[in-house]
C-alpha cells in the first residue's frame, strides 16, 4: 500500500489579491512535509476555467516547484488532458522529460480525455472523438519519449514529422503511465492498456475489490497490449481525508471542505449553469448548507433528499476518509485486503485550513503509516512474482516499429533567412 496526496487547488470565494498564491504556497508546504514524513506520491490535477473548483491549469509548473522542495516523493500528473488542442503531444513529452530530469526520475504520467463542457468547449474539442484523440496522443507521446529519432506520425487528430525529442526522460523507458478511470469499463481498459488505473470516483471497499479484480484480470489476459514500453500494474483509489485525535474533531475540520468539493463538482459536471467569472459557487454552497441541503445529502444524480436521519451512499462516501487513527487504519486495511495498491487522499478541499492539513499529515505518518510500510516489501514481492510472466507476455504483444527514417533530412534554405542586400 502506498499513499498519495491530490491537489485541485480549490480557491473558494470571496477572493483576495493573494488567494491563489496562498493556496499554491500552502500546497507546496504540505508536499514538502509529506516528503519528509514518507508519503509516496503528490498528484496534481489539470483543469481549465473551473472557477473555485480547480485553479490548477499548469500542473507541470507546480510539480516542478514541488520537485525543488522534495527529495523522494513521486510527482504525478493526475491527469494531463491529452486532446491535442489542449496539450500538443510534443509539448507534453518535452515537459514530462524535463520534469523527470529536474526531479531525478520521480515523475508519474497520468492522462485522460477531459470531460466538462467548460473545458471541452473552450478548446473546441468534439466530445464524440475525445477518446480517439486521447488514444492517438498517448501513442505519440510514448514514441516521442522512446524513439531516437521519433519516426513521425500522420494521424487523424495530430501530425508530427520525424524529429528527435530532446531532452529524454531519466526513467527508462519512460515515466510510469496511468489512465483516469471513472467507471468499471475504463478500469478494464486501463488494464488492457498496461496502464495504472486512477479511480477518481469515491467508491466503497466492495466496489473497489470488484474493480481491482477486473483490472488485474485484464492485465493477465491475452487482450493486454501495453500502450507504453513498460507495464504499470497499479490500482489507485481517491478518498477525502482529514485525520484528528477523535472523529468529531476530524469531521468538524474536514467535512465542510469535502461538501464544498462535492457541490462544486455537481455544478460543473452534472447540472450547473455557469457564468464565467461571475457565478459564485461559495454563495450557492452556503445557501445549500443553511437549508440543510448540501449536495452530500443527495445522490449524484440530484434526486430527492434521503429520509431524515439516514445517510445516503454518497454522504457516506464523503465521510469515509475522515476520522480518528483507528477508523482510518481499519479503512486502509480493508482496501489493502481488497488489493488496492495506492490510496490518494484529497486534502486541499474548500476552505479546509492549512494548519489542520499539516497536523493531519503528521498524525497519519505517526499513527497510521508504519503498519502498512512494514508489510509493503512482502506485498511488492508477491505481486512482482505473480505478474512476471503475464507482463512479459503483454510486452511481447507490442508491435515492433520498423519505419526507416535514415534518409530523412530537414533541408534548410539559408537564402530564405538571408538579410536583404544593402
Amino acid at each position: 500500500m502506498r499513499f498519495g496526496l491530490l491537489y485541485h487547488h480549490q480557491v473558494p470565494r470571496p477572493w483576495t489579491q493573494d488567494s491563489e498564491e496562498r493556496v499554491i504556497r500552502e500546497s507546496l508546504e504540505q508536499i514538502e512535509l509529506a516528503d519528509r514524513l514518507g508519503f509516496d506520491y503528490a498528484w496534481a490535477t489539470e483543469h481549465h476555467f473551473l472557477d473555485e473548483y480547480s485553479h490548477s491549469s499548469a500542473p507541470e509548473v507546480f510539480l516542478a516547484a514541488a520537485a525543488a522542495k522534495t527529495d523522494k516523493i513521486r510527482l504525478a500528473h493526475g491527469i494531463v488532458s491529452l486532446p491535442p488542442a489542449v496539450n500538443h503531444p510534443v509539448r507534453v513529452a518535452e515537459r514530462l522529460a524535463t520534469l523527470d530530469l529536474i526531479s531525478g526520475g520521480r515523475v508519474e504520467f497520468g492522462s485522460g480525455q477531459g470531460s466538462t463542457q467548460h473545458e471541452l468547449g473552450a478548446f473546441h474539442i468534439d466530445r464524440a472523438t475525445k477518446r480517439e484523440q486521447w488514444r492517438e496522443a498517448i501513442d505519440v507521446v510514448v514514441r516521442l519519449l522512446t524513439e531516437v529519432p521519433f519516426t513521425g506520425h500522420d494521424g487523424t487528430h495530430v501530425s508530427v514529422p520525424p524529429r528527435n525529442l530532446l531532452p529524454k526522460p531519466k526513467q527508462n523507458p519512460h515515466p510510469p503511465l496511468w489512465m483516469a478511470c471513472s467507471n468499471p469499463a475504463s478500469v478494464e481498459d486501463a488494464g488492457r492498456n498496461g496502464m495504472g488505473a486512477l479511480s477518481f470516483a469515491f467508491i466503497g471497499v466492495d466496489e473497489a475489490r470488484e474493480r481491482v479484480e477486473a483490472y488485474y484480470r485484464a492485465i493477465e489476459s491475452d487482450d493486454c497490449v501495453p500502450v507504453g514500453r513498460a507495464v504499470n500494474a497499479n490500482f489507485a483509489v481517491v478518498l477525502p481525508f482529514m485525520l484528528a485525535a477523535d472523529e468529531a474533531t476530524a469531521l468538524e475540520r474536514g467535512l465542510d471542505g469535502v461538501h464544498f468539493y462535492a457541490s462544486a463538482f455537481s455544478h460543473f459536471y452534472l447540472k450547473g449553469r455557469h457564468r464565467p467569472g461571475v457565478t459564485d459557487l461559495s454563495a450557492q454552497f452556503a445557501a445549500e448548507r443553511a437549508q440543510g441541503k448540501t449536495v452530500a445529502d443527495q445522490n449524484v444524480s440530484g434526486d430527492d433528499l434521503t429520509q431524515a436521519g439516514s445517510l445516503s451512499d454518497f454522504e457516506q462516501a464523503l465521510r469515509r476518509g475522515i476520522g480518528d487513527p483507528q477508523k482510518i487504519r481499519d479503512l486502509i486495511r480493508a482496501h489493502e485486503e481488497a488489493g488496492v495498491d495506492q490510496i490518494i487522499f484529497q486534502v486541499q478541499l474548500g476552505n479546509t485550513r492549512h494548519e489542520h492539513i499539516m497536523e493531519a499529515l503528521e498524525l497519519f505518518a505517526r499513527e497510521v503509516m508504519p503498519e502498512f510500510a512494514e508489510r509493503r516489501p512482502g506485498r511488492d514481492l508477491a505481486k512482482k512474482q505473480r505478474l512476471a510472466v503475464p507482463v512479459k507476455a503483454a510486452l511481447d504483444r507490442v508491435p515492433a516499429r520498423t519505419a526507416d527514417v535514415c534518409d530523412y533530412v530537414i533541408a534548410t534554405d539559408l537564402e530564405t533567412f538571408a538579410p536583404p542586400a544593402g
